[in-house]
């Protein structure tokens, strides 16, 4: 006898068969991570029916053509269900919090915004600035007096031969001006500028020394005198014995107008006889601009 293969819902249902053993249709057990119930489909068994009972169910008007089993209805248990997962607490250091200020933070800082380091010996907030801080002057206000003066002893690197007691801006300005006016003026020569002679700083005294003149700059630490420089050769150029010499003459002149800038007054030889022997350096300011003669 032939044997073919037909869905036994089919089969029990046409030819009025009772299976002994009717299959297993029931849906198995969805696996953790599986497909949804939506796609979940239920297993079609088989059974081998005899082609006697076929042949009686096509005469019985099935014509032989098995009609599709209804798709048994998914228990709720199938449904996958979203299970929440504990997620391990992670401890995350805390950040760091940012130092404290330190102490001078704003007197450390440059015109213009520029920050530098402190150095040792370093004053007004410029490392190439060298010296000490000293106690506050007589009393401005009223007349002669410095607030927050400094002893200085370097600019630009460059030493003094003296030190002088100034203001911080009239330090700025000697720095500057040494740093970007007289080292370039001078250049090369004799190995270049190693000292300034300083001719005076901080005196509570009249303008040119002229009894019941006005005050001077020098009265409240803005102005410095400058009577020359040493050379790293040893040379010793002055203003008195070189501003018209046909070998410092020119470097003098040009160092002398690269002070009208830094200093709001830059006197020298060409001013009056009061100063053919020095460059008067002071920062007064005017409305009009820096006084340069």
């Amino acid at each position: 006898m032939r044997a073919i293969w037909m869905p036994a819902a089919t089969v029990a249902l046409a030819a009025g068969a009772a299976l002994a053993d009717p299959p297993d249709v029931s849906p198995r057990p969805v696996p953790r991570n599986a497909m949804t119930a939506a796609q979940a489909q239920p297993d079609l068994h088989q059974v081998v029916v005899p082609v006697g009972v076929l042949v009686a169910v096509m005469a019985d008007g099935e014509r032989g053509v098995p009609q599709p089993e209804p798709r048994p209805s998914v228990p709720p248990e199938a449904v996958a269900v979203a299970v929440p997962v504990a997620v391990p607490q992670i401890a995350f250091p805390e950040a760091p919090r940012p130092e404290a200020r330190p102490t001078g933070f704003l007197k450390n800082m440059l015109p213009g915004g520029a920050n530098t380091a402190p150095a040792k010996g370093a004053v007004c907030g410029v490392r190439t600035i060298r010296g000490t801080e000293l106690a506050d002057i007589g009393n401005p206000a009223r007349g002669c007096g410095i607030d927050d003066p400094v002893k200085v002893t370097e600019v630009a690197g460059v030493s003094l031969s003296t030190s002088v007691t100034i203001d911080c801006p009239t330090a700025r300005a000697l720095n500057s001006w040494v740093e970007k006016g007289l080292k370039p003026a001078i250049g090369r020569r004799g190995g270049g500028v190693v000292e300034l002679t300083i001719f005076a700083s901080y005196a509570c005294r009249s303008r040119n020394n002229i009894p019941g003149g006005k005050l001077s700059e020098h009265g409240r630490g803005h102005a410095v005198d400058v009577g020359g420089l040493t050379l790293k050769d040893g040379t010793k150029v002055t203003v008195l014995d070189h501003w018209r010499s046909r070998k410092y003459g020119a470097p003098l002149r040009k160092a002398h107008a690269a002070a009208c800038g830094p200093f709001g007054t830059v006197l020298g030889p060409k001013a009056d006889k009061y100063h053919r022997n020095h460059f008067h350096l002071d920062t007064a300011q005017y409305r009009s601009g820096p006084f340069c003669q």
